[in-house]
């Protein structure tokens, strides 16, 4: 189970490393399912892994000056308040419902990983190269709250649809939303770790191998990134999502036909 946990690491970390997200979505069924974990401890284990593994990813991207700190913050501050209520909806709904669920925010990241490169908007930027909180705040803030939510119910860092929310609708450029992401990843795990972190107890030995392949793996990938085809991986990992999400349900049925 450890030698699973490190190779899982390894792949989460890299794509946490790469694409500013996305690893998360595979941890929890991975946990789960392979490392053979309960829900509540792998959601746990999830959020723990993939914020120490966000916070390493950043640091090759602190010098180049490629993070919105101020979005950042606020973005992760509004998803820090309402992980806390996904972990609440997480206590009353049935596991099989939890997984379900996850497969559904599987199969939608999926296929808006498929999706063309989006345009830039420019809902934060002004003339003078500042921040237009008029425009921006409200958008920043709405995005925050369902991106915590949806950490705190799930076990998810978030980054698959953080950084659509920081492209689409606020503006960035897709450099600098991935270095935010990861600040807004690793707020929004925290978050999320201190709701779930009496639920279940860590398993140390899995959790150490897990969590020092992953901050390997995102610390090389953080570095090779920019010599490899980004989008070409997303397709991969997309179809990747896609194959874990059909599995996980496949499970859910077999569940309740026992």
């Amino acid at each position: 189970m450890i030698a699973a946990a490190i190779g899982l690491g390894l792949v989460i970390g890299a794509l946490v490393g790469l694409l500013g997200g996305g690893g998360s979505i595979l941890a929890v069924p991975a946990l789960v399912f392979v490392v053979g974990q309960p829900l509540p401890q792998a959601v746990a284990t999830s959020l723990l892994v993939v914020g120490i593994t966000a916070v390493v990813a950043l640091l090759p991207r602190l010098r180049a000056g490629q993070i919105a700190w101020r979005i950042a913050l606020v973005f992760g501050a509004a998803g820090a308040a309402t992980a806390f209520a996904g972990a609440a909806a997480n206590r009353l709904l049935p596991e099989d419902v939890v997984l379900a669920l996850f497969a559904a925010l599987m199969i939608a990241a999926g296929v808006r990983m498929l999706q063309d490169k989006p345009t830039t908007g420019a809902a934060c930027a002004t003339d003078h190269g500042t921040v237009n909180w008029r425009r921006c705040l409200p958008r920043t803030l709405a995005g925050g709250l369902v991106v915590g939510f949806l950490t705190g119910l799930l076990g998810v860092g978030g980054g698959f649809l953080i950084i659509p929310v920081l492209v689409i609708v606020l503006g960035l450029p897709m450099t600098t939303a991935i270095g935010t992401s990861l600040v807004i990843v690793a707020v929004n795990s925290a978050a999320g770790f201190a709701a779930h972190a009496g639920d279940a107890p860590i398993d140390a030995p899995i959790t150490l191998g897990f969590t020092a392949a992953a901050v390997v793996a995102a610390l090389i990938a953080g570095r090779l990134g920019s010599g490899l085809d980004v989008a070409r991986l997303k397709r991969w990992f997309a179809w990747l999502v896609f194959v874990v999400a059909a599995l996980v349900l496949v499970q859910v049925a077999l569940g309740l036909l026992v």
